[in-house]
C-alpha cells in the first residue's frame, strides 16, 4: 500500500494487482492525494495537473464504487481549485457525455454515477468560475434523472445540492427546474432518495425565495406526503426542511427587486402554525402508501405523518430560537395545546389516537421549552402554562355546576379540555422537575398559584386529567422536597373531607400515591408518622366501601392504591403496619373454594366489578410489598402471605365462566385481575405456589392462544427476548434516538396505543423505566400478554415433565389450527412464551428434560424462524440457540446447525435465508466455537450469502451472523481473518450507500475482526501491517458513509484500533471527525463520539485538546456551528453539550471525559479551566448576588478584575454559556474542587503567594492557583448563594476546600496576616443564607461544617470579626436545644438528627481547636518571627476563642454526652434490641434509627474528642452539678478506698464512672473492630480522646486500679498499630500506651505509699510486693499489663528494624546489615517505644523487673547498635539519642538498687555493657560502620548512671578504658572532640572508684597528644577545638586531684599552655587559628596563675625560657589590644562559639 502514496497514480504497481486489491489501491491513493494536494505548492500541482486529470478521468471508466467516486470527485474539485482551470470545461463536457451515454447496462452504471458526483463536486468547489455552463449541466442531469433508478436519483439529488451550494444566487435560472425534480423525489419509494431530495431542497430554499413565499403551501403539502410511510432518517431530513422553510417564511427579509416583481408578503405566525396544524390533524391529502394497500374506511392521520410534523414543529421553533420563543410563548402554547382539543375530533376520538397525539404535543413542548429556554424563561413559561390550566379549569367548573348530571358527563367541553389539560400538566411537571429547587420562587409566588391550580384540577371528571395532576404533584415534590410533606398533608386532608365525592376519592388517592412515590427521590424523606395516617385512612376507605354503592368501586381502588404506594417507603416504615396489611390481604379472598362457589351464585355484575377491583388492588399491594420490602420477607411472613394464593388462582380459573354470566362490563376488570395476579406470581418464588402450577399453566396457555386477541404486538413482546445487538440492526425503530418518545408509537400498528398513565393508575407511584419522565404502562390487554409470557417461562420450568410435554404439544396444535392474521398472533404469543421458558431454564442452569420434549420445542421455533415478521425470526434464532444450550448435547447442536446449513443451501427466499443465517450466528454466540469443521462451513455459507447483492436484507443478516461468529470463535477464527477482512473491504467499497443496513452489518464485522486481532495489530510483519492497513481503510470508507450509524461504527472501530495500536491511528483526523459529530442530531453517533473521546483523553488529553483547537481555527466548513470550539476549546464545547444533553449515558460520558481532561491538563491550563468554570457559574448567577460580592472586594484594589466579571452581562460581547442549567453549574463547581485537588499534587507555588508572584515575574506564562484566590472565593460565593440547593451544597463544599487549603498561607505584603483574611465578609455572606429558617437541613449541616472549618482555620484573629460566623453557630445551637422535637416537621426525623449532629460536630471541632491553641499558647513561644503586636493579638484570640465557646459549654457538654449515649445505643448489636429505649434516643426516634445511624457515624468521633477534652478540663468535676461533696479534692487514694463517707460522694462519683465508661467503651468498641471505611479522622480523634482522658488523675487511677481494663486497651491499641500503617495513628497509639503505663506506675507507687503509711510500725521485710510479677516474677500473657506492653513495643520496633527479631537473625543466610538511618516517622515511633520500655520496670515488683530486664536491654541496645550511623558534625541520630536516654532511665531505676533485685540487675547490666563492647569489636568484618561516638556515649552512660559495682569489675573497666584509648588515636577530629568531652564527664564523676582508674590509664596519652602541638600546628577550627577540649580535661583533673598531686599536674599543664603563646612579632603575622589558640592559652594562664600561685612561680623560676615567652606574649597582647580595640569583644571567649555541646543531657 505504500506504493499508493504518491502524487501521481503508480500505474505499474496498479496493473499488477487483482480486482479486489485494485479497488483498495485506488481508494488508498485517492485518500492520500486529498491530503497531499492541500499540502503541495501550487506550482508543483500545475506541473503535474494534466497527467493527474487524465488519471482521475480514466478512473471514471473503471466503474468506481460509491466511496471511491465520492473521493475521486472531491480530488478533482480540489485539483482545479488549486491548479489551473483551463481544462475544467473539457472535464465537465466529458462528464456530461458520460451521463448522456445510452448504455443502460448495470456494469456501466457506476461510471454514470461517478460522472454525476464529479459534476456536483466541481461546481461546489469552483462555483461561479464555471460561468454559464451550469444550465446545460443541470438540464442534462435532470434529463438523466427521468430514466435513472433509485441509486441514480439519489446521486443526482446530492449532486444538485452541491451545484446549488457552489453557485449560490447565480443558479436562479434553474431553481424552478430543480424544485420540480426534487418534488418528485421527495415522495420517491426509496427512502434514501427522499433524504437526498430533502437535502437538495434545503440547499435550494436558502436562495429560492418562492419556496417560503408563493409556494409555501405546496412545499408543506409535499413534505406531509413525504412523511407517509417514511423511515426515521427521512423524518429527520424532511422535518428539517419543512421547519427551516417555515421559519424562513416568518423571519425572511425579501430583497426589494423581488418585491416589485411579484407582490410577496411575509407570512404571519398564525398562517405558518395553521399550515403545520393541517399536517398534524389531517395528514397529507394524497395517500401514497409504501405498502400500496387501500385505506380501510378509517381516515385517521397515519402516525408517521404526525410524528414527522411533530419533529418539524421542533425544528421550526429551534430555528427561530429561544429569544423568539420567549416573546411568542403564549401564542405558541395555545396553538400547540389546541392540537389535542376537541375541535379536531379525529385526533382524539379513539383513545389510542388521543394518547399518541398527546405524546406528540408533549414532545413539542418538552423539546422547545426544555431545550431552548434558560431557567428564567422557563419559570415564565411555567406561569403561562399555569394560566392556561386555570382557564381550562374554569370551563369545566362552569359545566360541572350545571345541575343535570347527564349534560355534565356528556359535555363536549369537558372532553375537549381533558387532553389539553393532560399535556399542560405533564409539561408543567417536567418543567418544574428539570428546574429542581431553582423553581422555589415560582411556587412562592402567590399570584401564580401553581399548587392551587394543580390541586384544583384533581377533581376533574376525566381520570386521565386526575392522574396527570397527581403526576405533576409528584414532579413538584421531587424537585422541591420541602413541599412534599405539606402537599401530602393537604391531599390527605382533602381525601378525608371529600370522602363522599367519587372524583375526589380517586383524584386525591392518586395524588397521595404519586407523592409517596416521590419520597424515594428525596433523601430527606417525610415524617415517619405519615405512614400511620395513610394506613389508617386506607383501612377506613376499604371498610367504608360497602356503605355507599356509588362510591364502593372508587373507595376500594383508593384504599388498595394507598397501601400499595405506602410499600414504596421501604421496610423501615412498612414493618410497623405489616400485620394490618396481611390481615386485610387475608380478608379480601374467600377462605375456601366452597365460599368462592357461593360467591359466584350470589353476586351481580356490579358487585363483581367491585370485587375484582378490590382483589386486583390487593394483589397489586402485595406485589408492591414484595418488590419494595424484600428484607421483610422472612419465612414467617411468607407463610402468612400464602393462604389466599390458591383462592386467587381458583378465581382465575373461574373468570371465564363469570364473564359469560355477566357479560362485557367485567371484561376490563377481569383482564386487570389476571395481569395483577401474573405480576405477583412472577415476583414470588415458584415454591410458594407449587400446588397450583398446573392450573396456572392451563390459564396461561388459554390466554396466549385465546381467540379474542386481534393485535400482533410483537414490538413490545419480543425485544426483551432478543439479543440487544440483533435488535439494533433488524428494527431501526427500536434504536435509541432523541425522538424515542414519539417514534415509539410507530412500533405499534394503528389500532394499538402506546403506553399512557391512565391504562394503569397503580403505576403512578412507580419509577419510569427510562428515567424521570411520566410512567407509560401499556393497555391491560397488551400488558397481560407480556406478563403471561414471562410467567409461562417460570411456571413451565417448574411443572412435571409430562405436563410440560403436554403443554408444548398443545401450543403447537393451537398454531396449526388457526389461519391468517390470527395465526400470526397466536404464533407470536406461543413463540414468545417458549423463548421465555428457554431463557429462564438457561438462566437457572436447568435442563429441557427427556428427548421427546425436543420435537415440539424444535417445531415451534423452526416455524418462527421462517416467519415473515423479522422480529419473530430474531427471537426464534435466539430461542434456537437457547434450545441447544439447555439440551446441552453435542450431536443435537450439530444436527441443529446441519438443519440450518441445508435450509440455506436449498432455500431461495430471503425470509428463510435471513432467519437461518442468524440462527447459525446465535448458536455460536451461546455455545462458543462449535467445532472447526462447522466453523468453516458456516463461514463459507455466510460469505456466499453476504455477496448476494439482489437482496440487501440477506446480506445484512448474513454479515451480522458472521460478526457474531467472529466474536465468539476467538482465536479459532485467525485462519479466516484475512479473507473475511478483504470481503468486508470489498463490500464496503461496492455496496451502494442507499443500503445503509448492509454497511451497518459490515461495520459490526470490522469491529469484531479488530477485536479478534487485538494487540497483534501492533506487529510489524508484512501480513499484520497489510491487515492493519485494510482495517484503517475500512474505517475511512465507513467514516465517509452518509449514514450516521455507520459513522458511529467507524468511530468505534478507530477507538478499538487506538486501544490496540495507538501509533497507527491518525489522532488529528480522528479528533477532527469527533468534533464535527459532537452535535450530530443522531444520539447513537453522539454516544460513539463521546465513548471514543473518553478513551482518548485517558491517554493523551492535551493532544486531543490541541487538535480540536487547531481544527477549529482552520475553520473548515464541516464544523458544526453549535460546538463553538474556537472560542472555548473542546472542553467548553463539551460543557455546552452537557448543558443541552438529556441522555443519561451521554451525560455520564461527557462528565468522565471532562474529568480526565481536567486531571491531566488543569494544572497547565489553569486560567483557562477556571475561566470556563467561572463563566458557567457566572452566566446564570443572579446579577444582584454577583454585585454584592464585588462591592465587598472593592478595598482589595484589584478593581480591574472585578469589572471583568461584570462585563459579559452589560456588553454585547459574546458570552460562551447562555443560561446554563443548574446541573451544569453544579458540575462546574465540582470541577473547581477537582482543580484545587490537582494543584495540591503539583508545584508548591500553587499555595505560596510570594513564590508564585516571583515565578510569574520570571515567566508570564507561569500560572498558579493562589493568584486566582479571588476567583475561587467568588465562584464558591456565587454557588453557595444560588436558588438551587444542590448548587448551594457544591458551593459550600468548594468554600470548605478553599478554606482548608488556603488558611495557612501568609500574605507577603502584611507580615503576620494570612491571605484569606481579606475575604472574611464574603465567607460570612456566603454562609448566612444557609442558616435561614426555610433552608433544608442538609444545606445547614454543610454550612455548619464550613463555619467550624473557618473558625478553626485561625484565619481571623480578631474576635469581633469571628463573632459574625460564631453567631450563626450560636443561633443553630439555640435551635437544636429542644432535641428531636424542635426541628421542622417537613422532613423525616432522621433529617433533624443530621442537622443536630452537624451543629454539635461543628462546635466540637471549634472547641478542640480552641483548647489546642490555648495549650500551645501556655507553652513559651518558640519562634519570634511574629511582631509583638501580632503575638498580643494571637494570645488574645487563643484564649478568646476558648472564652467564646465557654459561654455555651455547659449546654454543649450536655448535648455532646447525650449524642454519645445515642451513638453507644445505636452501635449495640441486634441481640440487645429489646433493651433499647422504646421512644428512641435524645436525637433520634426508634422508628428512624436505621437512617440516623449514618449521621452518627459521620460525627461521633469529633464529639467524643471534644467531650473528653471537656471532662479533662473540669477534672471530671462537672461545674454545673455543683455538689458540695466535691469541695474536697478527689485524690486517687480516696477514690479507690471505700471510705466511710462513700454514701455522700456516691452520686457524682457514679456519674463520672458512667461518663468515663461511656467514652472508653465507645473508643474500645470502635478501635477493636476497625472497618475498612473507618476514616483516619475518626481513628485519630478516638486516640486523642483517650489521651485527653488519661491526662487527668482520676481516670488514670481508674485504669491503674483495673488491670484487666488496661490490658484490654493495650490489646486494642496493638491491633490498631497492626492494621493501620499511618505513622500519625501509630504515634498517637503509643502516646496512649505511655499514659496507661504511667497510670499503672502511679497506682503501684500509691499502693506502696499507703502500705508504708498503714504498716508504718511493722517491719519492712513483711511488706507485700506491689507491682507485676509479685514475689515470683512470673508474667502471665493475657493477664499481664507489662507483657501486653512489651508485645506492642516489640511489634513497633521489629517493624522498623527487622534485624531486632532474633528468629530472623538466627536463621542461616541472613547477613548482619550495616546500621541504618530511619525515616523521620520511623525514628519518632522507635523513640516513643523506647520511652515506654524504659518506664516498664517501675510497674513491676523487684522479681518482675528481673524477668523483663533482659528483653528491655536487648531491645534498647539493639536499637543503639542498628541505628548508630556516623553523622556529620558528630551528631547522634534521634533513635540513638532515644536509646541512650532509655538506658539512662533503666540504669538509674530504683529496682537496680532494691535489695531483692540488686544482684540480678547487676549481673544483667554487666552483660548489657559487655554486649555494647562486643558490638564494637568486628567479629568477622561486619559492623565496621558503627559510630564510635554513639558507643562511647553508651559506655559513659553506663559508667556514670549505673551503680558502681556494675562497671568497676576490672575486666569490664579495662575494656572500657581500651575503647577510650583507641578512640583518642582515631584521626577524625570530631571523634576526638567528643571523646575529650565524654572523658571530662567521667573524670568529674564524684565517685573515685569510678573516675580514678580512667584518670590513671588515660592522662599520660592525653598529655602526649597535647604536647605534639609545638610540632604540629592546628590548621582549622576543629583541630583548635581538639586542643581546647584537651586542655579543659587537664584543667578538670587539676580540680579533681588530691592536694599532694596538684602541683605536679599544674607543672605539667603550664608548659603546654605557654607553648601555645606567640610573641609580638609572630602575633602580627599569625593565622587567625593560631591567634585564637594564643588568646585561649593566655586567658587560661591568667586564671591558673592566681589560683595556684606557688606552683606557678616555681615553674617560672625553674625555666627562664618559659618566663620570657610568657612576658613577650603579654606585652604583644597589650600592643595589639591598643590597635584593635573593637575586635576584643570577639576574642574574649574564643572557645565558646566553637565548642559543640552534646545536644541531649544523657549524663
Amino acid at each position: 500500500m505504500e506504493l499508493a502514496h504518491s502524487l501521481l497514480l503508480n500505474e505499474e504497481a496498479y496493473s499488477q494487482l487483482g480486482e479486489v486489491q485494485k479497488a483498495e489501491f485506488i481508494f488508498d491513493w485517492l485518500r492520500y492525494l486529498e491530503k497531499l494536494l492541500l499540502a503541495t505548492s501550487r506550482s508543483d500541482v500545475k506541473e503535474k495537473q494534466k497527467t493527474l486529470v487524465e488519471q482521475l478521468l480514466s478512473l471514471l471508466n473503471s466503474s468506481p464504487g460509491p466511496p471511491t467516486r465520492k473521493l475521486l470527485a472531491k480530488n478533482l474539485g480540489i485539483l482545479y481549485s488549486i491548479g489551473d482551470t483551463f481544462s475544467v470545461y473539457e472535464t465537465i463536457d466529458k462528464c456530461n457525455d458520460l451521463i448522456r451515454s445510452k448504455d443502460d447496462s448495470p456494469s456501466y452504471l457506476p461510471t454514470k454515477l461517478a460522472a454525476v458526483v464529479c459534476l456536483g463536486s466541481l461546481y461546489k468547489k469552483l462555483g461561479r468560475i464555471l460561468g454559464n455552463t451550469f444550465t446545460d449541466t443541470v438540464g442534462n442531469i435532470l434529463k438523466a434523472m427521468k430514466s435513472a433508478e433509485s441509486q441514480g436519483r439519489y446521486e443526482i439529488m446530492l449532486s444538485l445540492q452541491n451545484i446549488l451550494k457552489g453557485l449560490g444566487a447565480a443558479a436562479a435560472p434553474c431553481h424552478r427546474d430543480v424544485y420540480k425534480a426534487a418534488r418528485s423525489c421527495l415522495t420517491d419509494r426509496s427512502m434514501a432518495v427522499r433524504c437526498a431530495a430533502a437535502k437538495c431542497l434545503l440547499e435550494l430554499q436558502s436562495e429560492a425565495s418562492f419556496m417560503w413565499s408563493t409556494d409555501l403551501d405546496s412545499v408543506a403539502t409535499l413534505c406531509f406526503k413525504s412523511f407517509e410511510g417514511s423511515n426515521y432518517d427521512v423524518r429527520i431530513s424532511v422535518s428539517k426542511l419543512l421547519g427551516t422553510v417555515l421559519a424562513n417564511a416568518i423571519i425572511s427579509k425579501h430583497p426589494g427587486k423581488a418585491a416589485s416583481r411579484q407582490s410577496m408578503r411575509r407570512a404571519s405566525l398564525e398562517e405558518v402554525l395553521e399550515l403545520l396544524a393541517t399536517g398534524f390533524l389531517r395528514g397529507s391529502s394524497g395517500f401514497l402508501r409504501a405498502s400500496g394497500d387501500m385505506l380501510k374506511g378509517t381516515s385517521s392521520v397515519s402516525r408517521d405523518v404526525r410524528v414527522g410534523v411533530t419533529q418539524a414543529y421542533v425544528v421550526f421553533i429551534s430555528t427561530l430560537g429561544g429569544t423568539w420563543l420567549e416573546k411568542n410563548f403564549a401564542a405558541f402554547l395555545s396553538h400547540t395545546l389546541s392540537l389535542v382539543s376537541q375541535s379536531h375530533p379525529k385526533v382524539t376520538q379513539a383513545q389510542s389516537d388521543a394518547v399518541c397525539s398527546r405524546r406528540c404535543v408533549s414532545f413539542i413542548l418538552r423539546a422547545t421549552i426544555g431545550g431552548l429556554l434558560g431557567e428564567k424563561a422557563q419559570i415564565a413559561a411555567a406561569k403561562d402554562i399555569c394560566q392556561t390550566i386555570w382557564k381550562l379549569k374554569k370551563v369545566v367548573d362552569a359545566v360541572m355546576s350545571d345541575g343535570n348530571v347527564e349534560t355534565r358527563l356528556g359535555s363536549t367541553d369537558v372532553a375537549a379540555s381533558q387532553h389539553m389539560l393532560v399535556c399542560a400538566l405533564q409539561e408543567l411537571g417536567n418543567l418544574i422537575h428539570s428546574l429542581g429547587t431553582t423553581a422555589a420562587p415560582l411556587l412562592q409566588d402567590s399570584s401564580t398559584g401553581i399548587l392551587d391550580s394543580v390541586i384544583s384540577v384533581i377533581l376533574h371528571p376525566s381520570i386521565s386529567v386526575r392522574l396527570a395532576a397527581a403526576w405533576c404533584l409528584h414532579c413538584i415534590a421531587v424537585a422541591l422536597p420541602s413541599y412534599l410533606t405539606p402537599l401530602l398533608d393537604r391531599c390527605l386532608e382533602k381525601l378525608t373531607v371529600l370522602k363522599s365525592s367519587p372524583e375526589a376519592v380517586t383524584g386525591f388517592s392518586f395524588a397521595v400515591a404519586a407523592l409517596l412515590g416521590a419520597v424515594k427521590h428525596c433523601p430527606l424523606g417525610i415524617p415517619h408518622g405519615k405512614g400511620k395516617i395513610i394506613m389508617t385512612l386506607a383501612e377506613d376507605l376499604l371498610c367504608s366501601a360497602t356503605q355507599n354503592s356509588r362510591l364502593s368501586a372508587q373507595r376500594t381502588q383508593a384504599g388498595w392504591l394507598l397501601i400499595a404506594a405506602l410499600m414504596t417507603l421501604g421496610p423501615a416504615v412498612v414493618s410497623h403496619h405489616l400485620a394490618r396489611v396481611l390481615l386485610l390481604w387475608k380478608c379480601v379472598f374467600p377462605v375456601s373454594p366452597k365460599d368462592l362457589e357461593t360467591e359466584k351464585s350470589r353476586g351481580d355484575s356490579f358487585t363483581w366489578q367491585v370485587t375484582l377491583e378490590g382483589r386486583a388492588g390487593a394483589l397489586c399491594a402485595i406485589k408492591s410489598f414484595v418488590s419494595h420490602c424484600g428484607d421483610l420477607l422472612t419465612e414467617e411472613v411468607i407463610q402468612r402471605l400464602l393462604p389466599p394464593l390458591p383462592c386467587a388462582v381458583d378465581l382465575l380459573t373461574q373468570l371465564s365462566s363469570i364473564l359469560k354470566t355477566y357479560g362485557s362490563p367485567l371484561k376490563t376488570p377481569s383482564v386487570v385481575y389476571r395481569q395483577r395476579l401474573y405480576e405477583l406470581l412472577i415476583l414470588l418464588p415458584p415454591a410458594t405456589y407449587e400446588g397450583n402450577l398446573c392450573a396456572i399453566l392451563k390459564e396461561l396457555a388459554a390466554d396466549l392462544t385465546s381467540p379474542d386477541i386481534q393485535v400482533a404486538a410483537s414490538t413490545f413482546l419480543l425485544p426483551p427476548l432478543c439479543h440487544p445487538d440483533d435488535l439494533l440492526l433488524l428494527n431501526p425503530l427500536l434504536q435509541e434516538t432523541d425522538h424515542r418518545f414519539i417514534e415509539e408509537q410507530l412500533l405499534f400498528s394503528n389500532g394499538i396505543a402506546c403506553g399512557s398513565l391512565e391504562y394503569d393508575p397503580y403505576s403512578v407511584y412507580e419509577n419510569d423505566v427510562e428515567g424521570n419522565s411520566v410512567p407509560k404502562p401499556l393497555p391491560p390487554a397488551l400488558s397481560v400478554i407480556s406478563s403471561a409470557v414471562k410467567l409461562f417461562g417460570v411456571v413451565c420450568a417448574h411443572v412435571g415433565e409430562a405436563q410440560r410435554l403436554l403443554i408444548l404439544e398443545q401450543l403447537l396444535d393451537s398454531i396449526k389450527h388457526t389461519k391468517g392474521a390470527r395465526q400470526q398472533v397466536v404464533q407470536l404469543h406461543v413463540v414468545s412464551s417458549v423463548s421465555s421458558f428457554l431463557k429462564y431454564v438457561a438462566g437457572s442452569k436447568g435442563n429441557l428434560g427427556p428427548e421427546e420434549m425436543r420435537r415440539p420445542a424444535l417445531a415451534l421455533v423452526m416455524g418462527a424462524l421462517e416467519s415473515p415478521n423479522p422480529l419473530l425470526r430474531c427471537a426464534a434464532a435466539e430461542a434456537w440457540a437457547r434450545l441447544a444450550q439447555v439440551v446441552d448435547d453435542g450431536p443435537f447442536t450439530a444436527s441443529l446447525a446441519q438443519v440450518s446449513f441445508d435450509k440455506l443451501k436449498s432455500a431461495r427466499d430471503a425470509v428463510t435465508r435471513t432467519g437461518h443465517s442468524l440462527a447459525l450466528g446465535s448458536l455460536h454466540r451461546y455455545l462458543g466455537g462449535i467445532s472447526s469443521q462447522h466453523l468453516n462451513s458456516c463461514v463459507g455459507i455466510l460469505y456466499t450469502l453476504s455477496q448476494d447483492s439482489t437482496s440487501p436484507d440477506v446480506q445484512t443478516w448474513a454479515l451480522h451472523a458472521l460478526s457474531l461468529i467472529i466474536d465468539s470463535a476467538g482465536p479459532l477464527y485467525y485462519m479466516h481473518v484475512e479473507p473475511t477482512l478483504s470481503l468486508t473491504i470489498m463490500l464496503l467499497l461496492n455496496v451502494p450507500p442507499t443500503h445503509a443496513e448492509v454497511h451497518q452489518s459490515l461495520g459490526r464485522c470490522l469491529i469484531a475482526l479488530i477485536t479478534t486481532l487485538g494487540p497483534e495489530l501492533q506487529g510489524n510483519s508484512t501480513s499484520i501491517s497489510a491487515l492493519r492497513t485494510s482495517c484503517l481503510l475500512g474505517c475511512a470508507v465507513m467514516q465517509d458513509n452518509p449514514d450516521c450509524l455507520v459513522q458511529a461504527q467507524a468511530i468505534s472501530c478507530l477507538q478499538q484500533l487506538h486501544m490496540f495500536a495507538p501509533r497507527y491511528v491518525n489522532l488529528s483526523s480522528l479528533v477532527c471527525c469527533l468534533c464535527v459529530n459532537l452535535c450530530s442530531p443522531y444520539l447513537l453517533l453522539r454516544r460513539a463520539v463521546l465513548a471514543c473521546l473518553h478513551q482518548l483523553v485517558q491517554r493523551e488529553a492535551a493532544e486531543v485538546s490541541e487538535h480540536a483547537l487547531t481544527l477549529a481555527k482552520d475553520s473548515r466548513e464541516e464544523l458544526i456551528p453549535d460546538a463553538n470550539i474556537r472560542e472555548i476549546g473542546l472542553e467548553g464545547a463539551l460543557l455546552t453539550l452537557l448543558d443541552k444533553e438529556t441522555d443519561h449515558r451521554l451525560c455520564h460520558d461527557i462528565k468522565e471525559t471532562l474529568n480526565h481532561m481536567l486531571t491531566s491538563m488543569a494544572v497547565d491550563k489553569l486560567s483557562f479551566w477556571l475561566k470556563l468554570c467561572k463563566d458557567v457559574l457566572a452566566a446564570s448567577a443572579d446579577f444582584t448576588t454577583v454585585t454584592c460580592v464585588d462591592t465587598m472586594q472593592e478595598e482589595e484594589g484589584d478593581k480591574g478584575d472585578d469589572a471583568s466579571v461584570l462585563t459579559p452581562r452589560n456588553g454585547d460581547r459574546f458570552h460562551p454559556f447562555t443560561n446554563p442549567r443548574w446541573a451544569t453549574r453544579v458540575f462546574a463547581a465540582e470541577c473547581v474542587c477537582r482543580i484545587i485537588n490537582q494543584c495540591e499534587n503539583a508545584h508548591c507555588a500553587h499555595f505560596d503567594v510570594a513564590l508564585a508572584q516571583e515565578m510569574k515575574r520570571k515567566d508570564s506564562r507561569n500560572d498558579f492557583l493562589v493568584l486566582h484566590l479571588a476567583d475561587l472565593i467568588r465562584m464558591a460565593f456565587m454557588a453557595a448563594t444560588d436558588h438551587s440547593d444542590q448548587l448551594r451544597l457544591s458551593g459550600l463544599e468548594t468554600l470548605l476546600i478553599v478554606i482548608r487549603r488556603f488558611a495557612s498561607i501568609p500574605e507577603p505584603e502584611f507580615p503576620g496576616h494570612v491571605i484569606l483574611e481579606q475575604y472574611q465578609a464574603n465567607v460570612g455572606a456566603a454562609l448566612r443564607p444557609a442558616f435561614a429558617s426555610e433552608t433544608p437541613p442538609d444545606v445547614t449541616a454543610k454550612a455548619c461544617q464550613v463555619c467550624s472549618a473557618w473558625i478553626a482555620s485561625g484565619v481571623v484573629s480578631d474576635l469581633n470579626d469571628l463573632r459574625r460566623v460564631h453567631h450563626l453557630l450560636v443561633s443553630s445551637l439555640t435551635k437544636i436545644q429542644a432535641g428531636k422535637e424542635a426541628l421542622s416537621h417537613l422532613y423525616n426525623e432522621s433529617a433533624s438528627t443530621m442537622e443536630i449532629l452537624a451543629v454539635l460536630k461543628a462546635w466540637a471541632e471549634v472547641y478542640i481547636i480552641a483548647v489546642e491553641r490555648h495549650k500551645n499558647h501556655k507553652q513559651p513561644l518558640k519562634t519570634t518571627t511574629f511582631s509583638e503586636e501580632s503575638v498580643r493579638n494571637g494570645s488574645y484570640s487563643s484564649d478568646g476563642l476558648l472564652d467564646l465557646v465557654h459561654t455555651d459549654l455547659s449546654t454543649l457538654s450536655r448535648l455532646w454526652l447525650a449524642a454519645l449515649q445515642d451513638f453507644a445505643l445505636l452501635t449495640l448489636s441486634s441481640e440487645f434490641a429489646s433493651q433499647l429505649p422504646l421512644e428512641g434516643g435524645t436525637f433520634y426516634t426508634a422508628e428512624t434509627s436505621e437512617n440516623a445511624k449514618v449521621h452518627y457515624y459521620n460525627s461521633w468521633a469529633l464529639i467524643l474528642h471534644a467531650t473528653a477534652l471537656w471532662l479533662t478540663s473540669t477534672g471530671f468535676a462537672d461545674p454545673d452539678e455543683g455538689g458540695s461533696n466535691l469541695s474536697r479534692p478527689v485524690t486517687p487514694t480516696s477514690m479507690c478506698q471505700g471510705s466511710s463517707s462513700g454514701a455522700t460522694i456516691k452520686s457524682p462519683e457514679d456519674v463520672y464512672t458512667d461518663r468515663f465508661h461511656l467514652i472508653l467503651g465507645i473508643c474500645v468498641e470502635f478501635l477493636c473492630s476497625l472497618r475498612s471505611e473507618a476514616t483516619m479522622e475518626s481513628i485519630t480523634a478516638c486516640l486523642h480522646a483517650l489521651q485527653a482522658l488519661l491526662d487527668v488523675p482520676w481516670p488514670r487511677s481508674k485504669i491503674g486500679s483495673d488491670q484487666d481494663l488496661g490490658i484490654e486497651l493495650l490489646n486494642v491499641l496493638h491491633r490498631v498499630i497492626l492494621t493501620r500503617e499511618s505513622p500519625l495513628v501509630q504515634l498517637a497509639s503509643l502516646e496512649v500506651v505511655r499514659q496507661i503505663i504511667c497510670a499503672a506506675q502511679e497506682h503501684v507507687k500509691e499502693k506502696r505509699r499507703s502500705a508504708e503509711v498503714d504498716d508504718g510500725a511493722a517491719e519492712k521485710e513483711t511488706l507485700p510486693e506491689f507491682g507485676e510479677g509479685k514475689d515470683t516474677g512470673g508474667l502471665v500473657p493475657g493477664k499481664s499489663l507489662v507483657f501486653a506492653t512489651l508485645e506492642l513495643c516489640v511489634c513497633i520496633l521489629v517493624r522498623q528494624l527487622p534485624e531486632l527479631n532474633p528468629k530472623l537473625m538466627g536463621s542461616p543466610g541472613v547477613k548482619a546489615t550495616k546500621p541504618q538511618m530511619l525515616s523521620e516517622d520511623g525514628s519518632r515511633l522507635v523513640s516513643a517505644a523506647l520511652v515506654i520500655l524504659s518506664e516498664l520496670p517501675a510497674v513491676c515488683s523487684p522479681e518482675g523487673s528481673i524477668s523483663i530486664l533482659p528483653t528491655i536491654l536487648y531491645l534498647t541496645i539493639g536499637v543503639l547498635r542498628e541505628t548508630a550511623v556516623k553523622l556529620p558534625g558528630g551528631q547522634l541520630s534521634s533513635t540513638v539519642a532515644a536509646s541512650l536516654q532509655a538506658l539512662k532511665g533503666i540504669l538509674s531505676s530504683p529496682m537496680a538498687r532494691a535489695e531483692k533485685s540488686q544482684a540480678a540487675w547487676t549481673d544483667l547490666l554487666r552483660s548489657a555493657l559487655t554486649t555494647v563492647l562486643d558490638s564494637w569489636d568486628p567479629g568477622d568484618g561486619i559492623h565496621q560502620e558503627l559510630d564510635e561516638i554513639s558507643l562511647l556515649t553508651a559506655i559513659t552512660v553506663f559508667t556514670l548512671s549505673a551503680s558502681p559495682e556494675v562497671t568497676i569489675i576490672p575486666c569490664l573497666q579495662k575494656r572500657c578504658m581500651e575503647k577510650f584509648k583507641a578512640t583518642l588515636e582515631i584521626k577524625d577530629p570530631m571523634v576526638q572532640i567528643k571523646t575529650y568531652q565524654l572523658l571530662l564527664s567521667i573524670f568529674q564523676c564524684p565517685n573515685p572508684a569510678v573516675s580514678y582508674p580512667y584518670i590513671y590509664s588515660l592522662v599520660s596519652s592525653i598529655v602526649d597528644k597535647l604536647q605534639e602541638i609545638d610540632t604540629k600546628k592546628p590548621e582549622d577550627t576543629t583541630e583548635l577545638q581538639i586542643f581546647q577540649e584537651g586542655i579543659k580535661v587537664l584543667e578538670a583533673l587539676v580540680t579533681v586531684a588530691e592536694e599532694q598531686h596538684r602541683s605536679q599536674l599544674v607543672a605539667c599543664l603550664l608548659p603546654i599552655l605557654i607553648s601555645f603563646l606567640l610573641d609580638e612579632n609572630a602575633l602580627g603575622s599569625a593565622t587567625s587559628i593560631m591567634r585564637n589558640l594564643h588568646d585561649f592559652a593566655l586567658q587560661n594562664l591568667m586564671q591558673i596563675g592566681p589560683q595556684y600561685s606557688a606552683v606557678f612561680k616555681s615553674v617560672m623560676a625553674s625555666s627562664p625560657a618559659l618566663k620570657a615567652r610568657l612576658e613577650a606574649a603579654i606585652k604583644g597582647n597589650q600592643e595589639s589590644a591598643r590597635v584593635r580595640i573593637p575586635t576584643s569583644k570577639h576574642t574574649k571567649h574564643p572557645g565558646k562559639n566553637l565548642s559543640i555541646q552534646l545536644k541531649t543531657s544523657f549524663l
